[in-house]
């Protein structure tokens, strides 16, 4: 899970990242007249996120939309039910992004965003946020890297990094695959980081449809910091519609 089951935090200011979600979300409300609507649904057998499972390894439905601007802003929200420990009493994440993505040239786009993860009607407070950018060449290859100085709710750093790639085969079928590294402070856990890997293949059907399955992978240190019942090695089938 995100947020590790033994650690609690104390609530904090409104962090750098929550006042650059304000000034783009400022510049969005400007941008609106041109705004495009976009959405999604997802129904997935198990929410695994950066290599561990959110749920459990129990099923997820998932629903999100998005609000973009001509000038490239945009604002979206999305949410599942997640299954952390019994004394969190968590059962529910919203994100909440706010960013700007657009293409800036034939080959190469670009995205900066910031991200909220929020967590209602937790015992403890689990929230925090994370300032992320997405560099894609060709639309099928990509690197990321996410920095947050709350990190897993945490009152320390964490920088998430990752390389992948689509592969496709025909109109409807294509190959996915990604490795990422998350380098975290020793405040946080004892090593520095874990890695992870995924491969999916991805059937996308009769218009808005598409069926997704992934193979999720981490090393040993995944398993040390959330335990064999949530890292490790699992598949994920999902089946997402979008609007």
């Amino acid at each position: 899970m995100k947020t590790p089951w033994f650690k609690v935090r104390d609530a904090r200011a409104p962090s750098m990242a929550t006042l650059a979600m304000t000034v783009i979300g400022i510049g969005l409300a400007a941008d609106a007249s041109a705004a495009d609507l976009s959405g999604n649904a997802t129904l997935t057998t198990d929410y695994v996120w950066r290599g561990s499972t959110q749920t459990q390894g129990d099923p997820a439905v998932q629903a999100g939309f998005k609000v973009s601007g001509a000038s490239g802003l945009y604002a979206s929200a999305w949410g599942s039910n997640v299954k952390f420990a019994p004394e969190t009493h968590a059962s529910s994440e919203l994100d909440f992004t706010i960013g700007w993505g657009k293409r800036v040239n034939e080959d190469w786009a670009m995205d900066i965003n910031v991200l909220r993860y929020q967590y209602p009607s937790t015992a403890i407070d689990l929230n925090w946020t994370e300032l992320n950018g997405t560099l894609t060449y060709r639309d099928n290859y990509w690197a990321s890297v996410g920095h947050s100085n709350e990190a897993l709710g945490y009152d320390a750093a964490g920088t998430y990094v990752q390389a992948g790639a689509k592969f496709p085969v025909n109109e409807a079928f294509r190959i996915e695959a990604s490795v990422a590294h998350y380098f975290l402070d020793d405040e946080v856990v004892a090593t520095e980081g874990y890695s992870h890997a995924q491969l999916s293949g991805v059937w996308a059907f009769k218009g808005p449809f598409e069926l997704r399955l992934t193979v999720h992978a981490t090393d040993s240190d995944a398993t040390a910091i959330f335990g064999d019942d949530v890292a490790g090695s699992r598949v994920e089938a999902a089946l997402q519609a979008s609007f």
